[in-house]
């Protein structure tokens, strides 16, 4: 865990993607190699949550579907 990362608990999906803008803005700014590496693993950090909030929304979609809610089977009727 980097020392400057702060929870991403209280940020939405919207914040984050705002904070690795403004990151990937600041690791071109510079040309310090230990300021690219301290930005980088904020970076991964970052990306990695994103990542993983994106697929609970998917894996939510899925088991929405999967339990009927927008599925085909309510149009296919069978008597």
């Amino acid at each position: 865990m980097h020392p400057l990362f702060e929870s991403t608990d209280n940020l939405s999906t919207s914040e984050i993607e705002d904070k690795i803008l403004v990151l990937n803005k600041r690791f071109f700014q510079t040309r310090n190699p230990q300021v690219h590496e301290q930005i980088s693993m904020l970076l991964d950090t970052y990306k990695l949550e994103l990542e993983t909030r994106m697929v609970a929304e998917k894996k939510r979609q899925q088991e929405n579907q999967d339990n009927g809610e927008s599925g085909l089977d309510n149009l296919i009727n069978i008597s």
